[in-house]
Order: structure tokens, then sequence, then C-alpha cells
């Protein structure tokens, strides 16, 4: 999907299958101006709920997964656009 970010779209981490995230906004930080990807986890993580709200600099949410990464679900970006949440 490039730079485009879809708001309600499911995203698959390319650390796990089960890594799976809900885009909720897309924002503006206050003091820096960066563009921020909002998401929620769809799973639990560590001491980490289901649900836990995030925040990363858009260029890093849409950025390629690093060469040297562990790249279990061989995905080209960092998350990858797996379709629109269920109703």
């Amino acid at each position: 999907m490039g730079n485009k970010v879809v708001v309600g779209g499911i995203y698959r981490h390319y650390k796990g299958k089960d890594m799976l995230y809900e885009v909720v906004a897309e924002a503006i930080n206050s003091e820096t101006l960066e563009e921020m990807v909002i998401y929620k986890s769809l799973y639990k993580h560590g001491d980490y709920d289901i649900g836990t709200i995030w925040a990363r600099p858009k260029k890093l949410f849409i950025s390629k997964v690093p060469e040297d990464a562990i790249n279990i679900n061989n995905q080209i970006f960092r998350f990858e656009y797996i379709g629109e949440k269920e109703q």
C-alpha cells in the first residue's frame, strides 16, 4: 500500500503472524508536527492487553522491514495491510 494508511484497516506486523493491529486514526504531533499513526492491538502482548493504543511516526509505520530483521512473514513493509475490520 506504499505510503497510504487506511483508518479502520487491519495490519500485520512483520514480527509475527498473530501481531494484528487496527489503525484508529492519523494524527499530528503537536510539538514536532510529525505525522503519526494511532493504532490498537488486536492481541495480548506481554503485559499489554488487547486494545492497547499505540502511536508511531507514520514514516516508520509505512517503512520497509529492515534488511537485517527476522521477517517471519516475508513482508516488504513493517506493517502490512491485510483488509478491513469485519463488522
